[in-house]
Parts: C-alpha cells; sequence; structure tokens
C-alpha cells in the first residue's frame, strides 16, 4: 500500500507581528501562525515569556532567512518591578524565595538606575533558555538544581522611570539589544535596593525595524481566516477557508532587511543572483564595499550577501 505524503503546506513567505497575548508561549504562537497560514514553515525572532505580551515578530517562508537580522534589532519592552519580594523566576509566575519589607523611594531607584545603561554584565534567570552542558537551564531549574550561569555583556540603551503604582510597583521602559533578560534586571534592582524585586508585567512593543503600527492580534488573524463556525458542516477540517484576507496583513519580508545597504539589479542579474552568481554592481548610489547588504529585483529582496571589489556575492538567495 502506499505511503501517504506529508502535507507540506502552502510556499507563503513574509512576516506577521503578531501581539502575543499573556498566556501563550512562543512555540504555541509559531504553530497556531503556521496553522492559519497553512504555511511551509515557520519561525520566531526571539522568545516571549508566557507572562508576557506584546510585539512576537513570526517569519513564513523565505523570511526566516532574514530572522538572525531581526535577532539582532533593538527592542523595547515596558514593565512592572513589583517590590518586596524575589521568586525563583524571578517573575510572578515562581515561589517567593525571599522577602522585604523595605519599599524603594523614586529618588532611591532613581539613583540606581544609570547602572543598568550602557553595556553591562547581566546574569540571565535560573529559568531561562540558556544552554547549560547541553541542557536548557529552565529543564534544570525545574528538576530542582541550582545552576551557575556565567554573566554576559548585554546593552541597554535606555532605561526611564514611567510611573510609581504607590511603594509596591514601578513602571520602567526599555531599549535593549540582543540577549538582555528584564527579569533579571528586576532581580538586580531590587538586590541593589535592598528590598527585593520580580516582574509583575512586561510588554514588548518594539523589535526593530518593526514598529507597534504593524501589530496584528490573534482575533484579526482568525477573523481574515474566516474560520468555520460552531455546528458548520465543514468545521472540524482544521483548516482557515479564505487565505487572501491573511496574506494581506502579511509584512513584506525585505522589511526585515532595510537597514542594510541595497542595490538594485536587472533581471538578468537578478538570475544570475539565484544561481548563486557574483554580479557587478552598478549605479553612482551603489555601495562600494559592505559586509552585509541585500540585493532586489522589482522592488522584491532577492538576496542577502556582500559587497566586494565592485561586486554583489550572494551568501542566501530567495525563491
Amino acid at each position: 500500500m502506499a505511503r501517504r505524503g506529508k502535507k507540506k503546506g502552502r510556499p507563503v513567505s513574509g512576516w506577521v507581528i503578531l501581539d502575543k497575548p499573556v498566556g501563550m508561549g512562543s512555540t504555541d504562537a509559531v504553530s497556531k501562525i503556521k496553522w492559519l497560514f497553512q504555511a511551509e514553515k515557520a519561525g520566531h525572532a526571539g522568545t516571549l515569556d508566557p507572562l508576557a505580551s506584546g510585539m512576537l515578530p513570526i517569519a513564513l517562508g523565505e523570511a526566516t532567512k532574514t530572522v538572525p537580522y531581526v535577532m539582532d534589532g533593538a527592542k523595547v519592552y515596558r514593565f512592572t518591578v513589583a517590590w518586596g519580594e524575589e521568586r525563583s523566576t524571578d517573575d510572578r509566575e515562581g515561589p517567593v524565595t525571599k522577602t522585604s519589607d523595605k519599599r524603594p523611594s523614586e529618588a532611591e531607584i532613581r539613583a540606581v538606575m544609570p547602572k543598568y545603561t550602557g553595556v553591562i554584565l547581566q546574569t540571565p534567570p535560573q529559568f531561562s533558555a540558556i544552554k547549560i552542558a547541553g541542557e536548557r537551564a529552565y529543564d534544570l531549574a525545574r528538576d530542582g538544581e541550582t545552576v551557575d550561569i556565567p554573566p554576559r555583556e548585554v546593552e541597554i540603551g535606555r532605561l526611564d522611570l514611567v510611573e510609581m503604582r504607590g511603594n509596591d510597583e514601578t513602571v520602567f521602559e526599555i531599549e535593549c539589544g540582543k540577549g538582555t533578560y528584564v527579569r533579571s534586571l528586576a532581580r538586580d534592582m531590587g538586590r541593589d535596593l535592598g528590598c527585593y524585586g520580580h516582574i509583575a508585567e512586561l510588554r514588548r512593543t518594539e523589535v526593530e525595524p518593526f514598529t507597534p503600527d504593524d501589530l496584528v492580534t490573534l482575533a484579526e488573524l482568525e477573523a481574515a481566516a474566516d474560520l468555520p463556525k460552531s455546528g458548520e458542516a465543514d468545521e472540524g477540517k482544521a483548516e482557515p477557508r479564505s487565505f487572501s484576507a491573511l496574506d494581506a496583513l502579511l509584512v513584506e519580508t525585505g522589511a526585515a532587511l532595510e537597514f542594510l545597504p541595497s542595490v538594485a539589479v536587472s533581471d538578468d542579474a537578478a538570475t544570475r543572483i539565484r544561481l548563486g552568481n557574483p554580479v557587478i554592481v552598478r549605479g553612482r548610489d551603489a555601495p562600494v564595499e559592505a559586509e552585509d547588504a541585500c540585493a532586489t529585483a522589482r522592488g522584491k529582496v532577492i538576496a542577502i550577501g556582500a559587497i566586494e571589489g565592485g561586486m554583489f556575492k550572494p551568501r542566501r538567495v530567495f525563491s
């Protein structure tokens, strides 16, 4: 008996800039979006904890090739620190491990904030995706192990105090680089202030180069998919009934590369590039040298590569 082939899905490409709800994990969000779009492949650019809400860029199809560039982009978070308790997870999900009756004043908080801007050393939380001897730190922590996670350099562009909510909570906004743990920041500030602290609320508002205007909710995506309603005959097929409205909500693949030098090429040159061949860069506005650049044809990105010696040399091509 012939073996039935696995369904591949649609060759759809682009970015879904999901406004992830609290309670949903990043992996579950990717699975949901992949199913809604019936996409061949999908991946996300930067994990958000289930406790956190906000911007989770999800790449479909060819856009997965641009994920590393989005991962390296700056992020903006708005978060609330609850003072007086430190918790095992450094957020409100874990059990309390330390307590204090002390509460910091606004002046005390502002006095320690400069310590947490610029390039700093930060120790990731015990419950994090950092790998220790080949295992995820959160798996070891769930087994009751306390692991020694070495500190690492992260960059924080700015840290602003937004609001004091009485004595118990403070709202901040942070712009930071890749690898920064906001939970670690809350923990470390609480220790410095002698009162302990943990994350009570966390929302990611931006991931460069995307903006809040790009955000789309699950409800909006489900409405665009025209999912079968309860009781209808085709219920249970587990497939959206429309893709045109869904696809209209995608952000173009090339949007992730807007900050890279770009060179426009002819159709003939595009064919050569797609075959992996270098082409001569023409035009007075073309970059002379660039370690990372993209080539476009008819306004669409066709490859990522380098510009060396007056030539564009492709590294990754787009179909």
